[in-house]
């Protein structure tokens, strides 16, 4: 591998496969007179009915058109994964350094990878940052503003609902252009119920004087502790609450000991990505994520 981009190596993609996370089924090729020219790795939970993301895409640099290539392999994926009655396309996850755009290889390689996506259909593209905490950075620090507490799935539920309108996560606006903010909101909150995280850690914040200002979720990866998700209420926003939330969850996993902390954010929402900041998260790594539209 030549490229500064998305690669999943051989040891990973057997050891995923075993935990059914890749899947030969999920596994495309493009090859002519037994030669392989290009590849797509599709990847899912262990028991995904149906992919979740495209995590590489590989065409051979001595092929003229690799644009084109790609779109066709991926094109012919994806009309099967449809086919087999998955309910939404599959999206294209492309892991990328910091700085791509002043490194000329990986731009490049991020160019016909775009192409290819586009002709294939996923042409929504939003770019979203992944962070790391780590206990060198210190616990960020709280003026103790809010009090949190423990609640119910209901409470959480109705937090969901109100935290949804609004939000600047391109994820959560869509879904609620498509279906509402009723299903986006049970939508997330079956999702993070499902990750491996603990559903003990969840918190609601309150003021002083006992009014709800939003949620944090501390949560999981299978690979590392992470923010999961966190929220303020349309009518205490703007008042710097996303610190008190952050370093809560922050704290919840530095407690247990957690030597690494995970967060995402769209590089859209920069009052988050600047709230990660100030709280010791350091981008480690960029996504562009290419989707199909809406419907």
């Amino acid at each position: 591998m030549d490229e500064p981009v998305g690669w999943i190596g051989a040891d990973r993609y057997l050891g995923e496969m075993r935990q059914g996370m890749y899947r030969p089924e999920w596994t495309w090729i493009a090859e002519e007179d037994g030669q392989v020219w290009a590849r797509a790795l599709w990847w899912g939970q262990a028991d995904s009915a149906h992919p979740i993301a495209l995590d590489c895409l590989h065409v051979d640099p001595a092929l003229p058109d690799r644009a084109r290539v790609g779109a066709e392999l991926l094109s012919a994926g994806l009309r099967a994964f449809a086919d087999h009655g998955a309910p939404r396309l599959p999206l294209y996850n492309l892991t990328l350094p910091v700085g791509w755009r002043d490194n000329p290889t990986a731009a490049a390689a991020v160019g016909w990878r775009r192409q290819a996506a586009v002709a294939a259909g996923l042409t929504h593209e939003v770019e979203r940052l992944r962070l790391e905490w780590t206990p060198d950075a210190g616990l960020p620090g709280t003026e103790g503003r809010l009090a949190f507490a423990p609640a119910s799935d209901e409470e959480f539920l109705q937090l969901f609902r109100r935290i949804a309108v609004g939000s600047l996560d391109d994820e959560t606006s869509r879904n609620i252009a498509v279906k509402g903010a009723e299903a986006t909101a049970r939508d997330e909150m079956d999702f993070y119920l499902g990750c491996p995280g603990r559903r003990e850690w969840w918190r609601l914040a309150h003021t002083p004087d006992g009014q709800v200002v939003g949620l944090a979720l501390p949560s999981a990866t299978p690979y590392a502790r992470n923010v999961g998700y966190l929220g303020v209420v349309p009518e205490f926003r703007g008042r710097g609450y996303v610190d008190d939330l952050l370093a809560e969850i922050t704290r919840i996993h530095a407690d247990t000991g957690a030597e690494l902390i995970t967060a995402t954010t769209d590089r859209g929402n920069a009052p988050m990505a600047a709230a990660l900041a100030r709280a010791g998260y350091r981008t480690s790594e960029i996504r562009m994520i290419c989707s199909a539209p809406v419907a």
